[in-house]
């Protein structure tokens, strides 16, 4: 089990963020995780990679019970990429430094790398289309490019989860399908680690993500195979307004019906 919670909520000051949260996530499984801004996805997945701790419940990632292990070093065998943690990066270093920096789960280099480690990250950089960034200055770089090069960070410490935070926040439309084929790619290799995409947008989903969990105030909505979730009337009632979800070429397309100010 990759990710395993059970009961669990949490509590900020006087107020209940999350109740009574249940999700289990297997390996070799691609889910994505949607839902809108304050519904409280932040909140879940800091707590996955073990920045805070469930007031109530128990929970284990990639098979360790929290309060029997050390999280600092859980956190290593994680792939995340958020746009928190792009806020903290070194913007003057190169690109590839940044990359190989993913092998410590560090915010800097620090420590020593040697040919293989270096052989590693031009090999990511390549396959992810940034062979031409490498010498580049971070801060130089568009958003599109910084997140190429943070799923080729993520993937430095072969993990076996990939968590990707609303990645295609700031692209254009043609940056984030470039950067959604990318991902496709990613998860279709032989060895890619599970993945976790998490969005507000309908749109981004991607067939390779066959499992989706809706979170709502909190609360688990639902979680389930994608095409039972991804439906008109389900997709109306999580959002409490009337949508219409059209598939085209593997993808799904919300639509707003009505209007919204009546």
């Amino acid at each position: 089990m990759i990710i395993n919670i059970q009961n669990v909520s949490w509590d900020r000051a006087d107020r209940r963020i999350l109740h009574d949260i249940n999700w289990q996530v297997k390996s070799g499984e691609h889910w994505c995780l949607l839902g809108l801004n304050g519904s409280g996805k932040t909140t879940l997945l800091n707590m996955i990679n073990g920045y805070i701790w469930p007031t109530e419940g128990k929970m284990s990632v990639l098979g360790q019970a929290f309060g029997e292990f050390d999280l600092r070093e859980l956190r290593k065998m994680i792939g995340w990429v958020s746009t928190s943690l792009q806020q903290k990066l070194y913007g003057s270093e190169t690109a590839t430094r940044i990359v190989l920096s993913g092998k410590f789960a560090t915010i800097g280099l620090y420590d020593q790398i040697d040919e293989e480690d270096q052989n590693k990250a031009e090999a990511l950089m390549q396959s992810l289309g940034c062979t031409a960034l490498m010498n580049r200055i971070y801060d130089t770089l568009s958003q599109g490019e910084r997140q190429r090069v943070l799923i080729a960070r993520a993937l430095m410490a072969s993990p076996k989860l990939l968590i990707l935070d609303e990645p295609c926040t700031g692209l254009d439309v043609f940056a984030r399908e470039q950067l959604l084929h990318m991902i496709a790619a990613v998860a279709k290799e032989k060895d890619a680690p599970t993945i976790v995409y998490v969005t507000h947008h309908v749109e981004e989903i991607l067939p390779c993500f066959t499992k989706t969990l809706l979170i709502k105030e909190g609360q688990v909505f639902a979680a389930a195979e994608t095409s039972n979730v991804l439906t008109s009337g389900l997709m109306s009632e999580f959002f409490s307004v009337p949508v219409d979800i059209e598939q085209r070429e593997g993808r799904n397309w919300l639509t707003v019906k009505g209007d919204l100010w009546n």
